[in-house]
């Protein structure tokens, strides 16, 4: 063995054996490879990767490099790297790559670019689609012929990144040499390696003389019908082996392709094989593909693939390397008939396993597809092997994307080369063939398509042969060879023996008596139908290109056309007569005969015949079709059964055929199929009309309609089921007549273009409703190139209006426009005519017009159509519009409907317009369609007899037509002006064109409008009345305003805003009263009567402390939504978490919200307990609630709830000013913290009793004696504690309990000593989180919550304060003490943090709320009186304002101010002394001021909702309003501060300055002051969402480069981004889940836990969508708040279109998370898309 220690040795080795000229290359290379390869890839079952690397790149790779170069390989790879890039990319895609097309400049939409190359080039700024690669594919940058300009990005340019001319460098001949002798030996090897078959032997030349070892494995394939499931199930069963291994193994097979599952002897692992067969196979399934290969064979496979990477790797350096790859895989043996190295890969391609077929498709994409004459021979190649390929392609069953066949995108779409695959291969004949061979088990006996009992699978794979002949269409030629046309017109016949297949196939006949048993197969032929609709189209349009192939082409369709139509079965003739015309014709009833709904053969010949129509060329049509070959009625015979089929349909005469039918008529007439289904018939019929005689033309029709009998005065049956199904018939058939006379916007049948077309389409679209971009395009067919057409015109006919928060943009249509409508649009549904009817009449009546809808004037028909006018005036049409029109007058109701009536008024403007026009354009004698005549004619010679004009006067008078009136009176006034044209009298006023254009009040009313003028005079008097009781409502309105102005002021500034039933209404205005929250001078607390009323019984009740309970809905959640230190590992269970003090940084609270519903306590129980009975019976049911921790749904908003608060009484509280004022003599700071310090050592003495542990030591230090003062807390006012009723108790701790269990994730425990800490530390860090918002939303302090947010917050403080009754009071004085010592170091407690490390307001309500409990005595329950608590208030507020200042100066003073101010105030001055007699520090005092300022205005802020809340005294009416200035002074004033906030130090000097001292020299703040440890700057920063980039392809840029942490493949990935921290992620992969607490989560998931509580917010890249998940089991999916241009969001990044963020709606998700809803929109969410399996979110 040859140990290449360093590459010099390697070197001498490799010149004796390799370099060496006399020696054989090839021999040397396999004898190297023999005595190597199995000993580096011998360890298959566990291999270490890096060193199997090493040592091939060792003992291998490196003497190959050298054998190749002569000298370092290193050193001339970097040269060559140098010399130049390709110009073409070459990128190939892998599966979930994002892929960029551009829509101007792209030959086609398979040409893209990859994110690299879109983000240089100049399509970046054009119309682009993004979209999601399904791997596979190649990136067309550079490439000439992919686009119509800007080909290269600025990587590729040769002229912009380099001077030279040429942008590769040649290598010499020497090395051009080397590599000629070396790529046939290593090719050849990889080929014959990897189309190895034998299992246990190797190639001769790859034996080596050592014995051959009993060493093999047993190796499993993937393939795509067995589950992953399947497969781990089936390992674990065969094996034995752990589900961890099985796992392992099967996402390798799933990756790779294939994988050695046992290692063993050949016994053993047969044995191994069998046993996974065994295990696998099952009735529907056949067993998994097992091999048991040789250990050496194994490993010679492997490397081959790897020497294929190598090579790959080779082909990019240069150009003449690729050429000589290229070149001898083409190059075909002289003697051997076996085809080319490459052709026997492609053969063998559905043979490989996936990774090889991956590695040698990429061998492809870097040689052949980057040298364009080596592309041409290639696929010369493949086209020659095409039949084989896509054969075998479809018996495989790996997906298109890692297929062979799946490359003939990238040739097929070339123009130039699909021009010479055409001229030299007859690609599309072979193509065309292909697709007859592949589905001859689907042929009847009659060689037509019948697809009953197809397979899925298998068809959708004949597919792709299909979409082949689209790419190879795709592309019009501009310029025909006689070749070029010879070759197409063969494809062409080829094709159309594929449609001579499907016209006629599947026929269907009419079920009678009993209804069908089982529907047939239905959907494959429609789907085949849709795959061919484009292609249909470009045949057609490649015929138009030139004029002789388009009439040789409609020739051939023709006679095809012909041979299917004879062959028919019937040879009876039957004879027809009415009005004197006779018919003779073939007998055929579609309600009785056999009939297909598949005519692609009628349906492309008319396509054809509107081409010929277009182009002129219909001229010479005699010269190849004679006219008497021609037989028109053979023509339009199969088209109209397949209307009259969809008429019978809609009159219900085929419902026992059941429900396949009524889906095939469906995609008929949708926008999917129309175009070469339904348009064509309506087309062929046209053609029918322009070549037969109108009256024989409409008695066929009629006879095919089964309606001859209808008209004959043969009165029908009195069945009403019969008498309706004939109605409907006549209908149908009038609207087919409708279409056939008036649908000429078809270029051919008139003149008009493709955009005057999709311009129609739309303002019919919009005339039904304002619609978004989405659905119009929807609704528009689309062309080859996935185009509507859609933005060239929409700006012509319609105005754009933006969106708002929701919803999406919409387009509505111009007013000029509304004059195009047609009520009888062709490709209206029922539903779409009835809606767009009603619009447009409702819209005339706001205008104040008559409601007529008369039909636009319509285009000309083109010469070859001119006939088609005739049908109108022609006999049978007078006749038939006159016996209905008779039946109305004679009120024969059962004969007739209004739609009938409608649309043959609808004829009849359609002919007298088409009179007008004519009459407008010649002199009256040369117009030879007489309509007007016709239509004055009387019908018979009877005395009784009416014209039309008679009947339509006549008709005015029906009752039931009283909405028809208006249209009549329209065609009466057209029967005058085509009269007077005719006349040729006075042409002026014959211009009255459009009486429906004129607005009512310009009429002058005649005998025939005086129902007008009298509906006018209603109008006018409705109007006035109208006026008049809104004049006597505004002046109400304004006398209310006069009388109630003071409240008014107050109210507007909240009107308007929905859902904010503001406070003002629980804020009286008490002008002459003190708004002074603290202190003696408090102000009076609001009394009022709160009567509240029962959401679920309805019954008031009035909120008493003796009374039952009532409570609000509320949820409980933790939440990081006010955190400093995003990343912070929060603890995930509470079992030893002490949460009396919140850490400064906020990083996780409790949040209590609620919805504001009332409800009785008991009634809120039972509903509880009713929905837990119902959820029991619905086990099958996935919850959206978690019912064992309390959660539902509120019974009236339905938001997700799970717990209760109970809705305490204020205590109302008047303070005497006298009292007050001997009170405030008496009670300074010093003497209140003698007497609190006084009582808690009186306390602790007790409670201790000579214990000494636990208990806080007091520093006796001029304290006096403490012992004797125990009681005189209680002198200055006490009262009894309130007494709540059992009820409310009851609520209390029910409620406490949750907020315990829910903010410590612990199991509910009533006695838990941490319950009454949690209750304080919910109600402050709600405080904050409304105080936070409102911030925010810039809205004032008061005045502007909601009322959902006010009802709550009012509770919970109320809450807050009564929890103490149900808690030991000796259990919240020690709470109180351990609070206390924070600001008091007198009181020595253990574990007392230092002033930087509590957050101040949590102190503050959980001292506020706990410092009742020093009132309790044994005997007695008592509590402060007002005086008392006034002042306990007061001082324990100054106490804790006085800490926050020092906390804020403190961590201030570490920082240097960054600017400049010369402020000299008071506050200046104060804050500059101070600072440098507490911190020892010189600071400007401008700077402190600022700092302490804007510091402390959150913490006041929160300070004032908590005292207001909990007292109720009215705020200042500057806090009313968004002003900072007036808001910080109203703020010192309601809260008893100085606004000069270091006056409060003065003034307590004495006292607050040894607890000065003591805070500033805890270790911990001398520590920080060092710069040793940080801590949270004040104010604390407002938290937001991430920032997002404006344009979408950045984020996907972002996505493309993220490389999953725990990972080492380029396999596809799902990224996430996290929308609260911007951490990105690996989603819904196995390789990034986590085990937390023995669960297994996915990224998301664990990730949610840390960062957001559980609670957090992510958007997944790739499909363009936010996702919101709260624990492991819940989350929905939410709209991204990305945008196109037309206002809508793209999920799934299905449309492409380019995104554009949308601050509002990102904006609507940061108050989703701030409001803290986001829970509640996931409950929402999954309510309204209830599903039975839903998604599994914990592994998200």
């Amino acid at each position: 063995m040859i140990e290449v220690c360093k590459i010099m040795t390697g070197v001498e080795k490799v010149d004796k054996e390799w370099w060496d000229e006399r020696v054989d290359f090839q021999a040397a290379f396999l004898q190297q490879l023999a005595m190597y390869v199995p000993n580096i890839y011998s360890a298959e079952m566990d291999p270490l990767l890096e060193k199997q690397e090493e040592m091939a790149q060792k003992q291998i790779f490196d003497p190959l490099e050298w054998y190749l170069f002569r000298e370092d390989p290193d050193v001339c790879l970097e040269k060559l790297r140098k010399c130049g890039v390709s110009q073409l990319c070459g990128k190939v895609f892998k599966s979930g790559e994002t892929t960029y097309s551009c829509r101007d400049c792209a030959i086609d939409p398979t040409c893209v670019l990859c994110m690299d190359c879109f983000q240089n080039s100049i399509h970046k700024n054009h119309r682009y689609k993004m979209h999601t690669s399904t791997g596979g594919g190649f990136c067309d940058c550079g490439d000439t012929e992919a686009w119509k300009t800007g080909p290269l990005c600025t990587n590729h340019d040769p002229g912009a990144a380099s001077t030279t001319k040429n942008s590769e460098c040649q290598l010499n001949e020497e090395l051009m040499a080397q590599a000629k002798k070396m790529f046939p030996s290593v090719l050849k090897y990889i080929v014959d390696m990897t189309i190895w078959e034998e299992e246990k032997e190797l190639p001769p030349v790859l034996m080596t003389s050592r014995e051959k070892t009993d060493h093999y494995y047993c190796v499993l394939f993937n393939d795509e019908h067995h589950s992953y499931d399947h497969v781990i199930y089936s390992l674990q069963r065969a094996l034995g082996c752990e589900l961890g291994e099985a796992q392992l193994h099967t996402t390798a097979i799933d990756k790779e392709g294939r994988r050695a599952v046992k290692e063993g002897s050949y016994v053993s692992c047969q044995e191994a094989k069998e046993e996974i067969k065994r295990h696998s196979e099952n009735v529907s399934q056949r067993p998994l593909h097992v091999e048991v290969l040789h250990a050496d064979v194994m490993a010679h496979q492997k490397f081959a693939l790897r020497l294929g990477s190598w090579l790959n790797k080779l082909m990019s350096y240069s150009s003449d390397f690729r050429q000589i790859f290229c070149q001898i895989c083409l190059k075909e043996e002289a003697d051997s008939e076996k085809p080319c190295l490459i052709s026997m890969l492609m053969l063998w391609d559905a043979k490989f396993h996936k990774g090889a077929r991956k590695i040698l498709h990429e061998l492809i994409f870097s040689s052949f597809f980057m040298e364009m004459e080596y592309k041409k021979l290639f696929a010369i190649e493949f086209v020659k092997y095409y039949k084989t390929l896509q054969k075998e392609y479809i018996s495989d069953d790996h997906e298109r994307s890692i297929s062979v066949t799946a490359l003939s995108v990238q040739m097929f779409t070339v123009p130039t080369l699909a021009r010479h695959l055409i001229e030299e291969q007859n690609v599309i004949t072979v193509i065309t063939e292909t697709l007859l061979e592949v589905l001859p088990e689907y042929l009847d006996k009659n060689d037509k398509f019948n697809f009953q009992g197809y397979s899925q699978d298998k068809l959708s794979r004949v597919y792709a042969v299909i979409y082949d002949l689209k790419y190879i269409l795709i592309t019009k030629p501009t310029v025909w060879t006689d070749r070029l046309r010879v070759q197409f017109l063969e494809g062409f016949r080829s094709f159309l023996r594929i449609l001579t297949c499907m016209q006629g196939m599947e026929e269907i006949q009419r079920q009678i008596g009993q209804h069908i048993e089982v529907d047939p197969d239905w959907e494959a032929a429609i789907t085949i139908q849709m795959q061919l609709k484009n292609i249909l189209l470009m045949f057609q349009e490649w015929c138009a290109c030139d004029e002789d192939l388009l009439l040789e082409a409609y020739k051939e369709c023709h006679t095809a056309v012909m041979r299917c139509s004879t062959s028919s079965h019937s040879r009876e003739k039957t004879v027809l007569q009415l009005c004197g015309h006779t018919l003779e014709s073939k007998r055929y009833r579609v309600s009785v005969d056999p009939v297909s709904i598949h005519l692609p053969l009628s349906r492309m010949l008319a396509g054809l015949h509107v081409r010929l129509s277009k182009t002129g060329a219909i001229s010479r049509l005699q010269e190849f079709v004679p006219s008497e070959q021609f037989q028109v009625e053979l023509l339009v015979e199969y088209p109209l059964r397949c209307l009259v089929l969809v008429a019978q349909v809609a009159a219900e005469m085929w419902r026992r055929n059941g429900l396949s039918l009524i889906s095939q008529v469906f995609y008929y007439q949708d926008v999917k199929c129309r175009e070469e289904m339904y348009d064509k018939d309506i087309i062929m019929l046209q053609i029918g009309a322009s070549f037969m005689d109108p009256n024989l033309f409409l008695l066929l029709i009629l006879q095919r309609y089964e309606l001859v009998n209808a008209f004959k005065k043969i009165m029908p049956t009195k069945d009403q089921d019969l008498t309706k199904q004939c109605n409907i018939l006549i209908e149908e058939m009038l609207q087919v007549l409708i279409y056939v006379v008036g649908e000429r916007y078809v270029p051919g049948v008139s003149s008009v273009t493709k955009e005057e077309i999709t311009m129609r389409e739309i303002i019919h679209l919009l005339c039904i409703d304002p619609m978004a971009h989405s659905a119009i395009a929807k609704s528009l067919p689309e062309n080859e190139n996935n185009e509507t057409g859609l933005e060239k015109v929409i700006n012509k006919v319609a105005v754009f209006k933006k969106p708002g928060v929701s919803g999406h943009g919409v387009y509505e249509l111009k007013d000029e426009c509304m004059k195009e409508f047609n009520m009888f649009f062709y490709h209206y549904t029922k539903t779409q005519h009835s809606k767009a009817e009603h619009r447009q009449k409702k819209r005339r009546k706001q205008e104040n017009r008559d409601e007529a809808l008369p039909p636009p004037s319509p285009p000309e028909f083109s010469p070859a159509f001119s006939n088609v006018v005739k049908v109108l005036n022609c006999d049978i049409m007078m006749y038939i519009l006159r016996t209905i029109l008779q039946r109305a007058v004679q009120l024969e109701t059962h004969l007739w409907t209004e739609a009938m009536i409608q649309m043959v008024l609808h004829l009849l403007s359609l002919g007298l317009l088409e009179e007008k026009q004519q009459l407008e354009k010649a002199p009256e004698e040369e117009v030879t369609f007489d309509f007007y005549h016709k239509a004055s004619r009387m019908g018979s010679s009877a005395l009784n007899a009416l014209n039309i004009l008679m009947l339509l006067e006549k008709l005015k008078s029906v009752p039931q037509l009283e909405a028809q009136k208006d249209m009549i009176n329209w065609i009466l006034q057209m029967f005058d002006t085509v009269k007077r044209l005719r006349e040729k009298s006075s042409l002026a006023t014959a211009a009255t064109t459009s009486g429906s254009e004129t607005t009512k009040g310009d009429e002058t009313p005649s005998t025939q409008d005086k129902e007008k003028a009298e509906r006018k005079r209603k109008a006018e008097a409705a109007r006035l009345h109208r006026q008049k009781i809104m004049a006597q409502m505004s002046a109400l309105q304004r006398n209310f305003i006069e009388t109630h102005k003071l409240l008014y002021e107050h109210t507007q500034e909240t009107q308007g805003r929905e859902d904010s039933v503001m406070e003002e209404e629980s804020i009286p205005l008490a002008i002459d009263s003190s708004r002074i929250a603290l202190g003696p001078k408090r102000g009076p607390s609001i009394t009022e009567k709160e009567v509240l009323t029962c959401i679920l019984c309805q019954e008031e009740q009035e909120v008493r402390q003796e009374s039952a309970a009532m409570v609000l809905s509320a949820c409980v959640q933790k939440s990081t939504a006010l955190t400093q230190h995003r990343g912070k590992t929060l603890e995930l269970s509470g079992d030893t978490l002490d949460p009396l003090f919140m850490d400064p940084d906020l990083s996780c609270g409790t949040h209590t919200g609620s919805c504001g519903h009332v409800m009785h306590a008991a009634c809120w129980q039972k509903y509880f307990e009713a929905m837990q009975l119902n959820s029991r019976q619905r086990l099958h049911v996935e919850q959206i609630f978690d019912l064992e921790n309390g959660e539902y749904l509120c019974p009236l908003c339905k938001s997700l709830c799970n717990t209760v608060i109970p809705i305490i009484p204020l205590q109302t509280q008047k303070i005497n000013s006298e009292d007050s004022e001997a009170v405030a003599q008496i009670l300074t700071l010093a003497r209140w913290l003698e007497i609190v310090m006084a009582r808690i050592s009186g306390y602790s003495a007790k409670n201790t009793k000579g214990e000494t542990q636990n208990a806080p030591s007091l520093i006796n230090k001029g304290m006096g004696d403490f012992t004797s003062e125990f009681h005189s807390i209680l002198s200055f006012g006490v009262q009894p504690s309130a007494k709540y009723s059992n009820s409310i108790k009851e609520m209390l701790v029910l409620f406490a309990t949750t907020v315990y269990r829910v903010g410590l994730k612990v199991a509910p425990n009533e006695a838990d000593p941490r319950i009454p800490m949690m209750t304080w530390s919910t109600c402050a860090f709600t405080i904050q989180c409304i105080e936070n918002l409102l911030e925010d939303e810039g809205k004032p302090l008061f005045g502007s919550l909601q009322n959902r947010q006010h009802s709550g917050l009012k509770a919970l403080v109320q809450f807050a304060a009564a929890q103490r009754t149900t808690s030991p009071q000796n259990l919240i004085q020690k709470h109180l003490v351990r609070l206390l010592a924070v600001l008091l170091p007198n009181l020595k407690m253990e574990d007392t943090p230092c002033i930087l490390d509590v957050d101040m307001f949590h102190i503050l309500v959980g001292a506020v709320l706990s410092f009742t409990s020093l009132y309790w005595e044994d005997a007695v329950d008592l509590q402060p009186s007002s005086i008392s608590s006034a002042y306990n208030h007061l001082y324990l507020f100054h106490l804790v304002t006085m800490a926050h200042i020092t906390q804020i100066l403190l961590t201030s003073a570490t920082e240097s101010p960054t600017a400049q101010s010369q402020d000299t105030s008071e506050e200046a001055r104060t804050a500059e002394s101070f600072c440098r007699e507490v911190c020892h520090r010189d600071v400007p005092g401008w700077h402190l001021w600022d700092c302490v300022k804007k510091g402390i205005t959150p913490y006041l802020r929160c300070a004032a909702l908590f005292f207001h809340y909990m007292l109720r005294v009215s705020p200042p009416e500057d806090l009313l309003l968004v002003s900072e200035e007036g808001e910080f002074k109203a703020l010192c004033s309601y809260l008893s501060l100085p606004t000069n906030l270091f006056l409060l130090f003065e003034e307590y000097w004495g006292t607050v300055s040894p607890l000065l001292q003591r805070w500033c020299t805890d270790p911990a703040v001398l520590s920080f002051l060092k710069g040793k440890n940080i801590s949270v700057r004040y104010p604390r920063k407002r938290n937001n969402l991430i920032e997002l980039p404006e344009d979408y392809s950045c984020l996907l840029n972002q996505a493309s480069q993220f490389r999953c942490p725990r990972s080492f493949d380029d396999e596809r990935k799902h990224p996430v981004l996290c929308l609260f921290c911007g951490t990105m992620l690996c989603s819904q992969n196995t390789c990034c889940q986590e085990l937390v607490n023995g669960e297994e989560l996915g990224a998301c998931t664990s990730h949610a836990l840390q960062c957001g509580a559980g609670v957090c917010m992510f958007l997944k890249i790739r499909e363009c969508k936010v996702v919101l998940i709260e624990g492991k089991t819940r989350g929905c999916l939410y709209p991204a708040p990305y945008l196109d241009e037309y206002g809508e969001t793209d999920p799934g990044l299905k449309r492409g279109n380019p995104l554009h963020l949308c601050h509002e709606r990102y904006r609507k998700l940061h108050l989703l998370w701030q409001q803290h809803c986001i829970i509640e929109e996931i409950a929402r969410s999954q309510e309204t898309s209830q599903i039975i399996f839903g998604f599994n979110w914990q592994l998200l």
